[in-house]
C-alpha cells in the first residue's frame, strides 16, 4: 500500500491521489467517496460522514442514501488523511476559481474539470493503468476496501469496530474477512517460529 501510494503521489493528480488514499485509509465504497461534499468532512472533529452514494443511470448522476441504517456512518480520520484533505481543498478551490467552475452548486469534493461528478468507472481504469505500468499486485477498487479491513484487524481492531467502520449490516461479512486474516497470521506465526528455531 505504501509503495502504491508513493506512486500515486508522484504520477497522478492530487485529486486522484487523495481518492486512492481515502479508499485505503477509510475503507469507504467508491460511490460513497464520489458522493462526498465538503460538508461531510469535519476538519475540527477529525471525521467523515458517509451517508450517501453516487449512482449513474442513462448518463445521469444520482445521489442516493443507502438502504440500510448501518451503511450511514461517521468514521474517524487520522491526521495524515486530514492534512491531505486540507491540501486538496485549497487546490480544489484555486482550480475552481481559475477555471470559473461553480461546482454545479453540489459542493462535491471530487469533480471533473467541467464541475460534474466523476464517472464510477474512472477509478477502476486509473487503478488498472497503474497496476499494468508498475507490475503491481492485481487488486480491484473493492479489494482496497477489503485490504483496509484486513489491516485494521492486523492492527488490533475488534470485529465490532471493523463492522461499524465498513458499514456492514451483516457481521458475517466482517467475520469472513477476519477469518481470512487470522488464518494468514497463523501461517506467519508458524513460519516465524521455524525461522527462529533454525537460527
Amino acid at each position: 500500500m505504501k509503495k502504491f501510494l508513493s506512486i500515486t503521489k508522484k504520477e497522478i493528480s492530487l485529486r486522484d491521489h487523495v481518492l486512492f488514499h481515502l479508499l485505503i485509509y477509510t475503507g469507504a465504497r467508491k460511490g460513497e467517496l464520489l458522493a462526498l461534499t465538503w460538508d461531510d468532512i469535519d476538519f475540527e472533529g477529525g471525521s467523515i460522514r458517509l451517508w450517501k452514494t453516487l449512482f449513474q443511470t442513462d448518463g445521469k448522476y444520482l445521489f442516493q442514501t443507502p438502504k440500510t441504517r448501518d451503511s450511514k456512518r461517521l468514521i474517524s480520520l487520522d491526521n495524515k488523511t486530514l492534512a491531505l484533505l486540507k491540501k486538496w481543498r485549497i487546490s480544489h478551490m484555486k482550480e475552481g476559481f481559475a477555471n470559473g467552475i461553480k461546482n454545479d452548486g453540489n459542493n462535491l469534493v471530487f469533480i471533473r474539470g467541467d464541475g460534474a461528478p466523476l464517472r464510477l468507472a474512472y477509478l477502476n481504469e486509473k487503478l488498472n493503468i497503474l497496476i499494468k505500468k508498475h507490475n503491481l499486485h492485481q487488486i480491484t477498487i473493492h479489494g482496497l476496501r477489503h485490504t483496509h479491513a484486513s489491516l485494521l484487524f492486523e492492527a488490533g481492531a475488534s470485529i465490532k469496530e471493523v463492522q461499524e467502520r465498513l458499514g456492514h449490516t451483516d457481521i458475517q461479512m466482517t467475520m469472513n474477512i477476519y477469518t481470512h486474516v487470522t488464518n494468514t497470521l497463523k501461517e506467519q506465526t508458524a513460519s516465524k517460529f521455524q525461522k527462529y528455531i533454525e537460527l
